[in-house]
């Protein structure tokens, strides 16, 4: 048990010593610096060129959001059909068919919007040819739209006054190239030689070591899971996603992915502070953000090592900690850590069954995702934690009788009004959408009780609660992950969460860049004896605080009724 304990911290130490250069690295890029990848230049250049698209020419919030959702509206309706039709189109050696309308307009809104939420089974759900030009490709895109619109937050507070905050085209496309593309590479050459399938073939049978046979599914899944994780995508090649052996073959494989979900997100802080020279405020964020997840990593690691106090009361001993739907190769304190990763950067992928977590751990990546804000998906991460500072600098304000201020700029009743409205919409459609579904499996259990076929909830009571609980979770806070007791692909679920994901990752895009807008043009006020400083432990500690208070006065009362009344109960 030692040991696991030390892979899950040099896992970590490890993604931070590589995350500090990509961050110093990505800042080079974004501000037109010579980089080794200054190669793609040529590439990029073409891109331009056939789009018809000027690079160099800025745009303020406004024409940055606009451009956003026009080109996410494309991909939606062009991975809507293919998805319907993906039976007629080539690269289909399993005959998998087509999926139905409600099922691709959740698959299809779930990839877009970062969040692979999926409801069928990857090796028979999808094609070769959509998972490489639907899932893939939105991975690609959804990841770098999330850098793209990071940069215009930090354009925003680049210099004093501004009116523009860059090209969005110019920083997805260079996103791609020169970041994404490059180090998906590198981790799909190292799972490909793990043992990861990489091939167009079809299914193969073996025979097993009892002598029976079975077909196995393969194709070229190397490439798409390295993306799925350095995007903080998280959808799975194989339906049970890095718990498949052939997806996350080893320990090594494991160590890798883990790396490549924090990877990123956490670079990303550290980028904002070369970006910007401001070093202390990203040491701040990257305080505030590693205390919350270290310590959720000490709560999981310990109960799931510590095994399930129900199976404590039989008298059998679990020297391998609680190993219910997890796999012996990665062990249980490596999959406690992933569950924290994975959820605390609306990631969603898993090594182990979720559903099959302890109570407190299963409450702490609930609550991780309804944070949303440790580390955070790719680029948007930094926009949700920007929600948390501008409440953090209104109260602030409001405890030291100054106006509020932020970098230099007044925070006025209009950008707290969007950040207060930001933070309460999270809240309704989460406790929204799980208490109509409690009220379908307590008022009409024809349509959702366990004992039908193809019903919602595996399991009763508080842990049932959970499960829905957890789905609308994972899908406001576009994760992906879930807990897998839960029936989804009806129409119900299909719909009611594919709303979820688009409200919940489009408004709390646009809200950020919009009070980032409205900020930069306001007059610059230069600091002074009396100005609150943001970049300092203090506010630090503020930001923390508010994190705290405001998560927990919206949630604890959906979390009492789940994973705690379930701890309790054992």
């Amino acid at each position: 048990m030692n040991g696991e304990l030390t892979g899950t911290i040099l896992i970590y130490l490890i993604t931070l010593l590589l995350a500090y250069p990509l961050g110093r690295y990505m800042s080079k890029v974004f501000n037109g610096e010579k980089t080794l990848t200054g190669f793609m230049k040529p590439v990029e250049k073409f891109i331009f060129r056939i789009s018809g698209i000027n690079p160099a020419e800025s745009m303020n919030w406004k024409q940055f959001l606009k451009a956003m959702l026009t080109i996410n509206l494309l991909w939606l309706v062009y991975a809507f059909f293919l998805l319907v039709f993906q039976d007629k189109m080539p690269l289909n050696p399993d005959g998998n068919p087509g999926q139905s309308p409600d099922l691709a307009f959740n698959t299809s809104i779930s990839f877009l919007v970062n969040c692979n939420l999926q409801h069928y089974s990857g090796e028979s759900g999808l094609t070769y040819f959509t998972q490489l030009f639907v899932v893939t490709f939105l991975q690609f895109v959804s990841a770098a739209t999330g850098i793209a619109m990071l940069m215009a937050l930090l354009n925003a507070f680049k210099e004093k006054t501004v009116q523009h905050l860059g090209n969005f085209w110019n920083y997805f496309v260079k996103s791609v190239t020169r970041v994404l593309l490059p180090l998906s590479i590198i981790v799909a050459v190292i799972l490909a030689f793990s043992g990861t399938p990489s091939g167009f073939a079809g299914k193969d049978t073996i025979t097993t070591l009892q002598g029976d046979t079975m077909q196995v599914s393969r194709g070229p899944a190397a490439g798409m899971i390295a993306i799925k994780q350095l995007g903080t995508n998280g959808g799975g090649w194989f339906g049970t996603n890095s718990a498949h052996p052939l997806e996350n073959p080893s320990y090594l494989t494991n160590a890798v992915e883990t790396i490549s979900i924090l990877l990123i997100p956490i670079a990303l802080v550290f980028m904002l502070g070369f970006y910007l020279n401001k070093r202390k405020l990203a040491k701040v964020i990257f305080g505030v953000m590693t205390f919350l997840f270290v310590i959720f990593c000490a709560i999981n690691i310990y109960y799931e090592t510590k095994g399930n106090p129900a199976i404590d009361k039989l008298g059998i001993a679990q020297t391998a900690g609680s190993m219910e739907g997890k796999e012996v190769r990665i062990g249980a304190a490596a999959t406690a850590l992933w569950s924290v990763a994975t959820t605390s950067t609306s990631n969603g992928s898993v090594n182990g069954m979720h559903d099959s977590l302890t109570p407190i751990s299963g409450g702490v990546v609930i609550l991780d995702m309804m944070v949303n804000a440790l580390y955070g998906g790719v680029g948007v991460g930094i926009l949700n934690y920007f929600i948390f500072i501008i409440i953090a600098v209104f109260i602030s304000g409001l405890m030291v009788g100054r106006t509020p201020e932020f970098m230099g700029h007044k925070v006025e009743a209009r950008e707290v009004k969007i950040a207060a409205l930001i933070t309460l919409l999270s809240a309704f459609l989460i406790k929204g959408f799980t208490a109509l579904a409690a009220y379908l499996v307590a008022h009409h259990p024809d349509i959702a009780w366990q004992v039908k076929p193809g019903a919602w909830l595996n399991n009763p009571s508080y842990h049932g609660f959970s499960e829905m609980l957890y789905e609308f979770t994972s899908a406001n806070a576009n994760n992906g992950s879930g807990f897998e007791g839960l029936g989804d692909n009806n129409i119900f679920w299909n719909v009611t969460t594919g709303f979820v994901l688009l409200i919940g990752r489009f408004l709390p895009i646009i809200a950020p860049i919009a009070i980032a807008g409205l900020l930069a043009n306001k007059k610059f006020i230069p600091e002074s004896p009396g100005t609150l400083r943001t970049d300092s432990g203090t506010f630090g500690v503020m930001t923390l605080a508010v994190i705290i208070i405001v998560t927990a006065l919206s949630y604890l009362p959906a979390l009492a009724l789940g994973p705690i009344a379930e701890f309790f109960s054992l």
